[in-house]
């Protein structure tokens, strides 16, 4: 009989450590949860995680607190995370740069985003748009090819390892071109010298380049999804002309990774009530996206595929940040 005592001891506290876990997420949140967000307040992954926070607020009877932590390409946000206890009070704003570009171009990461953090949702996903100057004489992205061959073009992003940045090179390596990248520090200095005429185009958001289509000192010419974007269904896609071509932002909600499995799975169940929510929403289609869904599974899955193909097309480009 003694020799069973280890296995029966084994057994019992893995029965204790279920059913505590089961207790805690039955109780969880009994206090205000941290949001930390890798921007600085006033743009789009901050404009959409208060939306999210405000309606999961509500929803969970607590307060969610929005954090800013902008700098270091999102590293400061994401170790801040990684390292915060697995209780399910501290979740981070996932996103395209730092969950799936960031690996690939930054060496000696103070994390690992595979093995340090719990996907819970996918929050909501946008497609940009090519936006080229007026005075180009171009009206579809075959005529732009054509015209990026016979002269230099110029394309302006955001700053180095943006997914503008990746963008542009993606449409360079796919299509054969060498259009000379432009960085500026951030997306309004940029759009705003395509509108002035130094730089020729850049690939950025509907928000913000729409008013300038409007009143003519810009021409949209593509969106940069696998098909027509919904909120721009006149646009046809890039992979239209370059089959394949894709490259979206996207925001989720992560947890460190040992938050216990029934915290993950209430709030994913919390996430997905409240983004079915029509004023969230609304809220969400105002800023350009398309809102999200799905299981933890689901998100993982997709953070994973999004990892292997930009970072492929990153090693291709030779993108790289300094460490």
């Amino acid at each position: 009989m003694n020799a069973h005592r280890p296995v029966l001891h084994a057994c019992t506290c893995a029965l204790l450590c279920a059913l505590a876990s089961s207790a805690a997420a039955q109780a969880w949140p009994t206090r205000p949860i941290r949001f930390v967000i890798n921007s600085a307040p006033g743009g789009a992954p901050d404009l959409i995680g208060r939306a999210v926070a405000q309606r999961l607020a509500e929803a969970l009877g607590q307060q969610v607190l929005v954090d800013n932590r902008a700098g270091a390409s999102g590293v400061i946000a994401t170790e801040l995370v990684a390292r915060a206890s697995p209780d399910g009070y501290t979740a981070l704003l996932a996103a395209t740069t730092i969950f799936a570009m960031l690996p690939a171009m930054k060496s000696g990461l103070p994390y690992d985003v595979a093995r340090d953090f719990a996907p819970v949702m996918l929050l909501a996903s946008a497609a940009n748009v090519v936006a080229i100057n007026a005075a180009l004489p171009v009206k579809s992205v075959p005529e732009l090819i054509a015209l990026a061959r016979g002269r230099p073009l110029l394309y302006a992003s955001a700053g180095n390892g943006t997914p503008a940045h990746l963008a542009g090179e993606m449409i360079n390596l796919a299509a054969g071109l060498k259009m000379t990248h432009v960085p500026y520090k951030g997306a309004g200095p940029a759009l705003a010298d395509v509108v002035a005429g130094q730089v020729h185009l850049i690939v950025t958001s509907p928000i913000a380049a729409l008013p300038h289509a409007q009143t003519g000192r810009v021409r949209l010419l593509a969106t940069t999804g696998l098909s027509r974007d919904p909120l721009l269904p006149d646009l046809p896609p890039v992979a239209a002309t370059l089959p394949g071509y894709e490259i979206t932002q996207w925001w989720g909600m992560a947890l460190p990774s040992r938050t216990p499995r029934p915290i993950v799975m209430k709030l994913n169940a919390v996430l997905g009530e409240a983004l079915r929510h029509p004023e969230l929403r609304e809220r969400l289609v105002q800023q350009g996206t398309v809102p999200g869904g799905g299981s933890p599974e689901e998100f993982a899955r997709f953070i994973a595929t999004e990892r292997e193909r930009l970072g492929r097309v990153i090693r291709q480009a030779g993108i790289s940040l300094a460490d």
